[in-house]
């Protein structure tokens, strides 16, 4: 029996002994328990005997506990929204030094009602206000070795009430202008505190009075107002609100208040809000990272809106049209050669069937069919994409897209000659589909979803591709790289003499959330989760659909603050076409939260700031945008969960899909690292992130990224992953448990000499490099190129570096020297045949080790 056990023995003993018994006091002794026998969830569980509905079950001697871990919850669903007055914690001998007490209107975003610090175990007595359905113990810090364990988590109040006046929960204030009686100094303005980030201040000077005040914008009924002072608080201050910013009314007065998070509940109404301080806490001045306002607006609705009309560039069209063909003509002969263009478009085409049309896709345009099912839309016609404007040669074929329609090619074959960053999802071919280049010349592809192909599919001349979940009539060849997983009617594995790695089916898919017509509505599709898919999703469709009311629909113009005020307020986002610079990064904290773009839209951080952070929350949906780095260098373009996090989302994981990134190319960029996933069971499924090689604000230091992809959580899957020219690795694989299935990469050709990529004796950078401390890792397709254009005379140590241990296991690995641009030593490690020559011909290994 290991010390835990003998410590719960010892405890269930003590319990049975004499068992912990949990009221109410009976000044309260009329509020309810509205927590017992309801649905509870958790973070973790030790075991399968210690559940998370064991804590809200009335007995006693039944109890949850958690992993061995700092951030871990316990949370239950009361039901209905209710007024939360006391919340009872029975610990376990296993009990938290510090913790916080939060509830939530949807299990997503969430509120602090108190915070705990120094506990000491036996049973916690919490004076609470508040309302909410879910409640929650978010663990800080543990006091003992273990985890947290609660033997009954208790919370009282009145139920199945409602928010005082329909209390929306969205933050009126976020993006609104503020002033100040004062400011410490110009890194603190009053704007800071209402920016909707929590690391950021206002702070004044250190004299009393002072004040904050903000703007809403229009008159409101004001019902609850939250502060979250920095350590330099105030004690005593009054909550008020004004019509026009100079009569003021006083909603409440707080008096011996001792800073944190805290939550007030008021009535009154303003256009303005002020926090006027009276006695500072300390010395110093007054601090507030930030001010909150809620109006009894309801719901999502709130000072922005979702729903609404799709923006100037997104096409709809039907089969009445008139001038159809003339449309797609114009548009494509506008960014047929817009390689890195700031238009975007978008065509949606309501279900029916499109005779004689031929859309030919230049650089950032997609098409897809608004029907439920691809056979809803019908194009007896062409989809083309076609190598014409750079005289056959597709390998920059990039950033375009076709979903969600059946094609009947014109000559029987439709031709789809593309490079990276072209997604052809969820597609009927009713033939055959080429996707080489008219001519046959170079082609750098490629990816196809969840799509039928009656036919036969001829790469021909494209050097390597990734298909997932479909079915096809045959293939015919390969070049370098041909992956499949759950592929129907996939040629057999041969890489000993062939291109080919073919697994039977996808461990974990979801499909990209997409959008589609219910009569006349607006709706998105959210497909559900597959584990071990083989073939299409469609017609049995499992998932959700989210009207469009639900979505707000980002235009270009609109703000980074407003952007996060829609977010705040619950909303998803639909970005539709366009170039959107931020000036803060877009935090995603909800759960289950979808982020969708049309058109290729794309966010370009100024400033150095992030893109976009995601919180370590459940079931994110990240599809369809590209990150565009900025010319002030950004830490961390996206950010997949904070440093350390750890939770466990494996029955619904965040994803990641055709989300594209780009460091340079369209102008000077730069990043250190250009996505960091940090949460666990994260999947990443179609990207390509691309250190531009070409195009404008191009050059060793001049768009220097050093890191593609980092992943630090575990269990993280990626399929058909394109990273390319980083400085350094181009992914950096340190949690443990991932996966990746298809890997393309090319080397950074513009390294100016072996000596500027020598590292720890090693002369370049690994492309795909597996922490040492990793224990399980595996890999399926993998392949890297180097092209040394700046000094062909460099010979890479190895394309990939790995531990070599009994869980670490590389399948179908490869590299190539492009026309003897540079060598490679060896494959893995010190393992494979050197590169050598101009003929371009792969050093491979099929298995590692």
């Amino acid at each position: 029996m290991g010390l835990r056990s003998l410590g719960v023995a010892l405890a269930s003993t003590v319990a049975l002994i004499a068992l912990p018994v949990v009221a109410p006091p009976s000044a309260l002794a009329a509020d309810a328990n509205l927590s017992q026998g309801r649905t509870a969830a958790s973070s973790s569980t030790e075991n399968a005997g210690t559940p998370a509905a064991a804590a809200v079950d009335g007995d006693t001697g039944t109890r949850w506990s958690s992993a061995a871990a700092d951030d871990q919850w316990l949370q239950v669903d009361l039901g209905t929204t209710a007024s939360i007055s006391q919340v009872v914690l029975d610990w376990e001998a296993a009990y938290a030094a510090d913790y916080k007490i939060q509830v939530s209107p949807d299990g997503g975003s969430w509120t602090d009602l108190r915070t705990v610090t120094a506990g000491d175990g036996g049973t916690d007595t919490l004076t609470v206000s508040g309302q909410g359905r879910y409640v929650r113990m978010q663990g800080i810090h543990r006091a003992t070795p273990w985890g947290y364990s609660l033997w009954e988590f208790q919370v009282f109040g009145t139920p199945g009430t409602t928010q005082p006046g329909n209390c929306s929960t969205a933050n009126s204030a976020q993006g609104k202008t503020a002033s100040a009686s004062s400011t410490e100094n110009a890194g603190t303005p009053a704007s800071a505190a209402v920016d909707g980030n929590d690391s950021t201040r206002w702070s004044s000077q250190a004299a009393d009075p002072q004040w904050l005040r903000v703007d809403l914008g229009s008159s409101q009924d004001i019902c609850k107002i939250d502060l979250n002072w920095e350590a330099a608080y105030g004690k005593d201050f009054q909550l008020q609100a004004s019509a026009d910013g100079q009569n003021w009314n006083t909603l409440k007065t707080v008096t011996g208040a001792t800073g944190g998070r805290a939550s007030y509940e008021v009535s009154g109404t303003g256009r303005y809000v002020r926090i006027l301080g009276t006695a500072r806490g300390t010395a110093y001045g007054y601090s507030l990272w930030e001010v909150a306002v809620h109006t009894t607006s309801g719901g999502t609705s709130g000072p922005v809106q979702g729903g609404g009309d799709l923006g100037p560039n997104v096409i709809v069209v039907d089969p009445s049209t008139p001038n159809l063909q003339q449309k797609f003509d114009q548009v494509f002969s506008q960014q047929e050669s817009a390689q890195f263009g700031s238009e975007r478009y978008q065509f949606l085409l309501k279900p029916g069937t499109y005779n004689g049309i031929n859309a030919q896709l230049g650089f950032y345009t997609s098409i897809s069919g608004l029907g439920m099912n691809p056979d809803d839309t019908q194009i007896n016609g062409d989809i083309t994409v076609d190598a014409g404007w750079f005289n056959g040669n597709a390998t920059q074929n990039f950033w375009r897209s076709a979903e969600n329609l059946a094609i009947t090619p014109s000559n029987g074959t439709d031709r789809w000659a593309v490079a990276q960053a072209a997604p052809f999802r969820r597609i009927h071919v009713k033939g055959g589909l080429n996707l080489a280049p008219n001519g046959y010349g170079w082609a750098s592809g490629g990816y196809i979803a969840d799509s039928k192909i009656d036919g036969t599919v001829g790469p021909y001349s494209q050097q390597q591709w990734y298909t997932r979940d479909s079915s096809v009539g045959g293939w015919t060849n390969g070049v370098w790289n041909m992956t499949f997983t759950g592929v129907q009617g996939a040629p057999a594995t041969n890489f000993d003499t062939g291109p080919y790695t073919t697994l039977d089916t996808t461990p974990v898919s979801r499909e990209k959330p997409f959008l589609y017509l219910d009569g006349n509505d607006y709706k998105v599709f959210v497909p559900a989760k597959r584990t071990n898919a083989r073939g299409v999703s469609w017609p049995a469709n499992a998932g959700t659909s989210l009207p469009l009311s639900q979505f707000y629909v980002v235009k270009p113009g609109t703000t980074a603050a407003t952007i996060n005020t829609a977010l705040a307020q619950g909303l998803n986002l639909l970005f539709t076409p366009g170039v959107y610079h931020l000036d803060q990064t877009i935090n995603v904290t909800r759960s289950d939260t979808v982020v969708l773009g049309l058109g290729l839209a794309t966010l370009v951080p100024d400033g150095g700031i992030d893109a976009m952070h995601v919180a370590d929350v459940d079931g994110v949906r990240l599809a369809g945008f590209l990150i565009d780095a900025g010319a002030t260098r950004s830490d961390t373009l996206l950010q997949i969960g904070p440093t350390g996090a750890g939770a466990d989302h494996s029955a619904n994981p965040t994803t990641m899909q055709d989300v594209f990134i780009r460091i340079g190319g369209a102008g000077p960029g730069l990043a250190t690292n250009s996505v960091v996933v940090n949460s666990d069971d994260v999947v990443i499924d179609h990207t390509w992130i691309w250190r531009a090689d070409h195009g404008q604000g191009v050059g060793w230091e001049t768009n220097r990224a050093d890191y593609g992809l980092v992943v630090n959580g575990d269990d993280v899957l990626t399929t058909g992953l394109f990273v390319e020219h980083f400085n350094k690795y181009d992914v950096l694989w340190n949690g443990d448990r991932g996966r990746t299935i298809f890997f393309q990469n090319e080397k950074a050709d513009d390294a100016p000499n072996a000596a500027a990529i020598t590292h720890d004796g090693i002369v370049g950078y690994a492309a795909y490099k597996v922490a040492d401390t990793v224990d399980v890792h595996e890999a399926w397709g993998l392949g890297s190129y180097c092209n040394f254009t700046s000094d062909p005379s460099i010979v890479q140590h190895h394309g990939f570096q790995v531990p070599v241990r009994t869980g670490i296991k590389l399948h179908s690995i490869q590299v190539i020297s492009l026309g003897g641009k540079g060598q490679y030593a060896h494959v893995v490690n010190d393992t494979g045949a050197p590169t050598s020559g101009t003929d371009t011909i792969p050093s491979k290994i099929t298995q590692f080790p």
